[in-house]
């Protein structure tokens, strides 16, 4: 164990052997890996030093540093400040003015080429950036100082990697994803409105195990975590399968919990890990919650995905396999004919058995006049 990693960490912190076994394998599985992976992130994180992270905020809201910070899990919560050590993050620290920034330079100058810078917010192009300066910089400058030694660069939330709502039409600030800014360094797009907190922890931890970047998908995204849709995952996807949508959301579809396709959700076309993971420590999600997916892990999102409550004109590609909104007849034809067939049957085979036994009211009569005159003999 090496004095100053994460585990010598988690020991100063009383967390036990078993929970760090428990995180260790907890990660490999949101990340995608097998159990032989384990072995490589427990030696990881009990031998390498925790990498130092600048943690840029340009153009955003801070909702992805609000989701960044509240991992549910103990073991997660505290690991998002303490497997990294967290040296410059406007939003959080306690420093201000010359001070922070003097720790952000020296972070950059000590450990060029080490740390990882974090970006969340869009950069900005109009009139050379004014409208977000930070420390007398553009928010450009400031981006491409600190990525210039940066090991990698992770874009967090959808403002880094779309421009999200400041990049909507008619974008008066030019509003761009850091990707557009930087050209020199790997960047890896965490995608969100805000992204899951897991996401983030889990593309750290594999960067840190491994020495490179995770597998991305063709857009530059975690494949552990962008790869499959909401859709596929979705806990309402039985009811999409049966033609069960909501209307409104105040009718009886509603209550019961079915479908939100038709009342807005984006699901089928939004690629993100919601379903999986979940939030909050697995308890819930926006589809599951009741409110439909906005698609806010997609490029120009807030553009494509309004009005939020109006369902998808289409879906490229047929990615559903059918226009879901011929599902619920075809079900139901098919329940039809389900229902006709089971009764032709049915009805045949009350038919049979007429033609081969007594009928039962005929028998009983039959019964009745023999027990009648049996009696009058007897009288």
């Amino acid at each position: 164990m090496k004095k100053g990693s994460y585990y010598d960490w988690a020991r100063q912190k009383g967390i036990s052997r078993r929970d760090f076994l428990r995180f260790c394998a907890m990660t490999a599985a949101m990340l995608g890996l097998d159990a032989t992976a384990v072995p490589r992130i427990v030696e990881a994180l009990e031998n390498k030093s925790r990498p130092p992270v600048i943690y840029l905020n340009l153009q955003e809201c801070t909702c992805c540093g609000e989701s960044f910070i509240r991992s549910a899990h103990p073991l997660f919560s505290d690991l998002i400040f303490n497997m990294i050590s967290l040296d410059y993050m406007e939003t959080l620290q306690a420093a201000a003015g010359t001070q922070a920034e003097s720790v952000r330079l020296k972070t950059m100058q000590e450990h060029y080429g080490e740390y990882i810078l974090v970006v969340e917010g869009s950069a900005t192009l109009a009139e050379g950036g004014i409208y977000c300066t930070i420390g007398g910089m553009t928010a450009n400058e400031l981006l491409k100082e600190c990525a210039d030694g940066a090991a990698a660069v992770i874009a967090y939330g959808s403002c880094a990697t779309n421009a999200c709502v400041q990049g909507a039409h008619p974008n008066p600030t030019q509003a761009v994803p850091i990707r557009r800014i930087v050209k020199n360094k790997p960047v890896i797009d965490v995608p969100g409105c805000p992204p899951i907190a897991e996401v983030i922890t889990g593309t750290i931890v594999h960067y840190l195990t491994f020495g490179k970047i995770p597998e991305l998908t063709s857009l530059g995204r975690p494949k552990a975590f962008y790869s499959k849709r909401v859709h596929d995952g979705c806990t309402r996807r039985a009811f999409f399968d049966a033609g069960q949508f909501v209307e409104r959301f105040d009718d009886e579809g509603a209550r019961k919990g079915w479908c939100l396709y038709k009342v807005g959700c984006k699901g089928p076309v939004a690629y993100n890990a919601c379903a999986v993971t979940e939030w909050n420590d697995g308890v819930s999600f926006p589809v599951k919650s009741g409110h439909p997916c906005m698609a806010c892990s997609e490029n120009n999102w807030y553009d494509s995905s309004t009005p939020f409550y109006a369902h998808l004109a289409e879906i490229p590609n047929e990615a559903i396999g059918g226009n879901p909104d011929h599902i619920g007849l075809a079900a139901l034809g098919v329940a039809g004919l389900g229902v006709v067939a089971h009764g032709g049957i049915t009805a045949a085979a009350k038919g049979r058995g007429k033609k081969n036994h007594p009928d039962r009211s005929t028998d009983t009569e039959q019964r009745r006049q023999v027990t009648k005159k049996t009696n009058n003999k007897e009288d």
